[in-house]
């Protein structure tokens, strides 16, 4: 059996990044496994949650935003 990591999930009353793929505001900050931060908008969180969350040692949500890329449990 295979074991799923999930990162560390902390929620913040607001973010003030912008969207590293299109500069709208972030509702998601990650840290890198690797080093490093990224941030991503509402639609581009989503869009690349399946690759975003394997690579996350953290992931910062805005208070409300609903991220594909968060487990069921968490």
């Amino acid at each position: 059996m295979t074991a799923v990591l999930s990162p560390q999930i902390v929620v913040a009353p607001s973010l003030t990044e912008r969207c590293d793929s299109c500069g709208a505001a972030a509702k998601l900050e990650i840290a890198l496994a690797s080093g490093g931060n990224l941030a991503f908008c509402g639609h581009h969180a989503n869009k690349y949650a399946g690759r975003l969350a394997p690579m996350a040692a953290k992931a910062t949500l805005e208070d409300g935003f609903e991220w594909a890329g968060r487990s069921p449990s968490a």
